[in-house]
């Protein structure tokens, strides 16, 4: 009975540190590190105080949390996106699939992305150094990750070749991303898709003019 007890409570646990984790994502989406009060996540969540601070030793480590596990879940839907990748096609083409799969997971994994660019242009994550890393760690991971998927798509003019155009242009595909990620945000009447297919034009435009020694 004791040990059903227990099991109960540590689900109980789980259940109120992930609402937690989901309500504080939603507001610092919003509100930004700053703007969100303890306050108002517990009137979010429902739950008290204490629940937060049992949980997270302080609103930096619930940041801190909060970053990790959207870090955690993006990357593996990019990893689940880009699993079966086409074998023939030209650069332009094998891009044009990666970035539109990649545009997709943008789509919806808006909060967790809308985060971590307020936290980039507003250094609010110098409070909370974990978060701070995490924020790097996100970026340079999407950096490789974007270089990847360049080269991936060039290889077919030989792993030299591809290798100098990722390294070219993986962050300029990165600030390419940042753009069409605020365009969506601003509404301004460009689907993603449209976004992505001029991002792809953009990016194997320039890797032909590399690879042609233009």
């Amino acid at each position: 009975m004791e040990k059903s007890q227990g099991s109960q409570g540590n689900r109980r646990g789980r259940r109120s540190r992930q609402e937690i984790l989901d309500s504080a994502a939603r507001v610092m989406a919003v509100r930004g590190y700053a703007g969100t009060s303890m306050s108002t996540l517990v009137k979010e969540t429902g739950l008290p105080k204490s629940s937060f601070y049992h949980h997270f030793e302080s609103k930096a480590g619930l940041l801190s949390a909060v970053m990790a596990q959207g870090a955690q879940n993006f990357f593996e839907a990019m990893r689940e996106a880009h699993r079966d990748p086409p074998e023939h096609g030209g650069p332009r083409e094998r891009l044009g699939w990666y970035l539109q799969k990649t545009g997709e997971i943008f789509v919806h994994r808006e909060e967790f992305l809308r985060l971590l660019l307020v936290l980039v242009m507003s250094h609010e994550a110098a409070e909370a150094p974990e978060a701070l890393r995490t924020v790097i760690a996100v970026r340079d991971e999407g950096r490789d990750y974007m270089r990847h998927m360049i080269r991936s798509s060039f290889l077919s003019a030989g792993e030299e070749a591809a290798d100098r155009v990722a390294g070219a242009l993986a962050h300029f595909g990165m600030a390419g991303f940042d753009g069409a990620f605020v365009a969506l945000q601003s509404k301004d009447g460009k689907p993603m898709a449209e976004l992505m297919a001029e991002l792809t034009d953009a990016i194997a435009t320039l890797g032909e003019a590399l690879i042609a020694g233009r």
